[in-house]
């Protein structure tokens, strides 16, 4: 029993440390490992990709208007009475009360109205294929820039800690001179308040960033609380566009516009759908065979008997006939023509939507121009200050190694040397900052026009 108990729990503890190295196991990314993550395991993605899925599979079967509806059925009836026509007043044996009977219809209907209806399921196709790329495109952009981020976050909270250790070991220095009694009992308390002031901004950038990398792992499909090291870096592709440029080229690329006037067709089509169900008729054929069989023999039934739905010769014992029979029909909906009837109101608000969506094309067009000159805009001041930037941390650079050089020959302090450090972290972030702005504005840019502007050729973009 004993040797039970321990193999027990050393399989507990073999268990449990698996399960702790599982969960502190680290996933290494880099920003094309991230993309292909995100393409592959997006819970958003999968299910865009289901809601094109049903749109094609409607699109695929949508000459199903024009199956026939076929249909059998099978019925038993047991009579209470024979009708008084008959001279009888009762049935001779309970056989005789029952009737067995069959049927199969076959009906077929068209209206032109069907051809309109397939077009529309193309149509929303077509329109589903673009809101797929859209979603694509944004969860892709938002992969990319969110892992730039959480670089420029890690950068910011590295120079953070820094000074806060740097805070430290100017609070330890003071109070070492203090109690030499080199400096007033003030000056401690000053670098007391401020380490004590740093920490908690630092606690909360680190927290901060722990919650960024949740959102990272949620996004691209991983599970929340998985350790994600970023193995890429913040380093821009430049590109050389004008506002003009763009917009002449590349202006119809734009999913927004294309999705609108894909709900303009299907507006369109909408109509027309309705125009021929109201103005042209349905032509309706149908076919039903209705075997019947009944004892009517028994009931010793006249001759004629057979024209009152039972026995047919009672001589040939003919107890089955057919009573089904062959229909061509044109039929009219005359109510639909009526203008207050709710085809023609429907046909008035598909117009109306006409209307906005052009309202709507005109807007985004506008807007469109806005966004391209703003993104441009933004392109030309984050390259003009990223080379500025490398001034300043070439200038921070040579501070910092004079500096070295001083304190490894001892004339330069400790924190003078951190200090120097930190200057040059700060011009470092600062350059990073501006290539972030840089890589966002290129992605949002690429986004808006539906186009790859680096990495080849400049062509839209086509999933």
């Amino acid at each position: 029993m004993k040797k039970l108990l321990v193999a027990f729990s050393l399989t507990l503890f073999i268990s449990a440390g698996f399960a702790q190295e599982q969960k502190e196991k680290t996933v290494t990314l880099t920003i094309d490992q991230a993309v292909e993550y995100a393409l592959k395991n997006s819970r958003t993605l999968k299910s865009n990709d289901i809601d094109l899925e049903m749109k094609k599979r409607a699109s695929d079967v949508s000459w199903n208007v024009f199956l026939p509806n076929v249909s059998v059925n099978g019925t038993m009836k047991r009579s209470n009475e024979i009708s008084p026509q008959y001279g009888l007043t009762d049935y001779p044996d309970e056989e005789s009360r029952w009737d067995v009977i069959g049927g199969a219809s076959v009906s077929w209907n068209f209206t032109p109205a069907y051809i309109a209806k397939i077009q529309i399921a193309k149509a929303n196709y077509e329109a589903g294929k673009i809101s797929w790329e859209q979603s694509q495109n944004e969860t892709l952009v938002n992969v990319k820039k969110i892992y730039y981020g959480l670089l420029l976050q890690q950068e910011s909270l590295k120079i953070q800690k820094t000074t806060l250790e740097n805070a430290r070991r100017r609070m330890i220095q003071a109070e070492a001179n203090f109690k030499s009694g080199l400096v007033p009992e003030i000056s401690l308390l000053q670098t007391q308040v401020n380490y004590e002031n740093t920490k908690p901004t630092v606690d909360s950038a680190e927290q901060t960033l722990n919650q960024q990398f949740d959102t990272f792992a949620f996004l691209i499909g991983l599970p929340v609380g998985t350790k994600i090291e970023l193995t890429s870096s913040i380093e821009p592709q430049y590109v050389d566009v004008t506002t003009e440029g763009l917009l002449n080229e590349y202006a119809d690329n734009d999913l927004q516009i294309q999705s609108m006037k894909k709900n303009m067709e299907t507006a369109k089509l909408g109509i027309t759908a309705l125009d021929l169900s109201t103005w042209v008729p349905t032509f309706a054929l149908s076919y039903g065979w209705t075997p019947m069989y009944t004892d009517g023999s028994a009931l010793g039934l006249p001759q004629n008997a057979k024209a009152f739905g039972f026995a047919g010769d009672l001589g040939k014992n003919d107890k089955w006939y057919d009573s089904g029979s062959l229909t061509l029909t044109l039929a009219w909906n005359l109510t639909n023509m009526l203008p207050w009837s709710s085809n023609r109101q429907q046909v008035k608000d598909y117009r109306q939507q006409l209307a906005q969506l052009e309202l709507a094309v005109e807007s985004l067009k506008e807007n469109q121009k806005v966004q391209v000159r703003k993104a441009v805009d933004t392109l030309n001041q984050a390259k003009q200050q990223i080379e500025n930037m490398n001034r300043s941390v070439q200038l921070a650079q040579k501070a910092y190694d004079m500096q070295l050089r001083s304190y490894r020959s001892g004339t330069t302090e400790l924190l003078d040397l951190r200090d120097s450090e930190n200057s040059l972290n700060q011009a470092k972030l600062g350059q990073l900052n501006q290539k972030y702005q840089y890589i966002s504005a290129l992605m949002d840019l690429e986004n808006t026009l539906n186009v790859k502007l680096t990495g080849g050729s400049n062509s839209a973009i086509t999933k």
